[in-house]
C-alpha cells in the first residue's frame, strides 16, 4: 500500500512513530515532512498540501497527516479536488470515514491521540474498504462541486 505521511512540528513525534509502524507492516511510506521539530514552529499547511497533492496524483494511495488538533490539516487537505480528509479520533470514526465516505486522507491529533491508539486508528482506516452504495457515491461526487484547487 502506498502511503504519504506528513506532519507539522506538533505532530512530528507521532508521525515518526507511525512512519516506523507502517514500514514494519510492509507499506511503501513516503515521509513528506516535517523532518525535525522546528524551534519557531512551522505551518501545518505545507505538509497537508504536499500529502494532498501526492494522494490526488497517485490513485489508490492514502495520506496520513498529524498536527496538534488535526483540524488545520483536515481543512487544508480538503481544499483539493478528489481529497476526502477525515479527522478520526477513534477506531469507529476511522471505519466510518472509509466505509461511508471513501476518505483517502486520515488526520490525527497529536494532542489527543497516543501512539497505540494512532496505530489502531490508522490500521482500521487503511484496511476498511469503501462500501459503494448508490447514495454514498452520489454524495461523495458532490463534494468536489466548486471552490477546490484543481
Amino acid at each position: 500500500m502506498e502511503i504519504y505521511l506528513g506532519a507539522d512540528y506538533r505532530g512530528f513525534q507521532l508521525k515518526q512513530h507511525l512512519l516506523s509502524f507502517l514500514q514494519q507492516k510492509g507499506h511503501s511510506v513516503y515521509d513528506l515532512g516535517a523532518y525535525e521539530i522546528a524551534e519557531n514552529g512551522d505551518d501545518f499547511n505545507d505538509a497537508a498540501i504536499s500529502v494532498a497533492q501526492n494522494v490526488r496524483e497517485n490513485r489508490g494511495a492514502f495520506g496520513v497527516l498529524v498536527c496538534d488538533s488535526a483540524h488545520g490539516m483536515t481543512m487544508q487537505a480538503n481544499r483539493f479536488r478528489g481529497i476526502r480528509a477525515a479527522h478520526c479520533g477513534s477506531i469507529e470514526s476511522a471505519r466510518l470515514a472509509r466505509e461511508h465516505d471513501d476518505a483517502n486522507v486520515l488526520c490525527l491529533s497529536a494532542h489527543f491521540t497516543d501512539e497505540r491508539s494512532a496505530e489502531e486508528i490508522t490500521e482500521t482506516f487503511l484496511n476498511t474498504p469503501f462500501e459503494p452504495v448508490e447514495r454514498r457515491v452520489r454524495r461523495i461526487n458532490r463534494l468536489d462541486e466548486g471552490g477546490r484547487y484543481d
